[in-house]
């Protein structure tokens, strides 16, 4: 059974940065594709970032060279660096292995608020 334990969320300013980690347990962690998804209320569930096995990653354009997907195959934990954080990036975060058994596993999500 694949498990999260998600952290890093929380309330931060506009313009502030936040660092979210997760670790993966439960799963061969190196050999997937990880991503973080956000769900704001009201709205549908999107991808943020992706990064692939061997460290390559996607950005969704509303986030491109504001956030930073990154991975430790080691440790077995997912992280995002969000800087310039703006009150529509308000959302559940949700850590994400992708294609496990054929299909996506997400965690609970952590909380991030943006907001003065």
């Amino acid at each position: 059974q694949v498990r999260f334990v998600e952290s890093g969320g929380g309330l931060v300013q506009p313009g502030g940065s936040q660092r979210l980690s997760c670790r993966v347990s439960g799963t061969n962690f190196k050999l997937y594709t990880m991503a973080w998804y956000r769900q704001a209320p009201g709205k549908e569930r999107e991808l943020v970032a992706r990064i692939g096995s061997d460290g390559t990653t996607s950005y969704a354009e509303s986030v491109k060279d504001r956030f930073i997907i990154s991975r430790d195959n080691v440790r077995w934990n997912l992280y995002l660096q969000m800087n310039d954080l703006k009150p529509e990036d308000t959302a559940v975060y949700m850590c994400t292995v992708e294609g496990y058994r054929g299909a996506d596993y997400r965690g609970p999500g952590t909380q991030v608020t943006v907001s003065s």
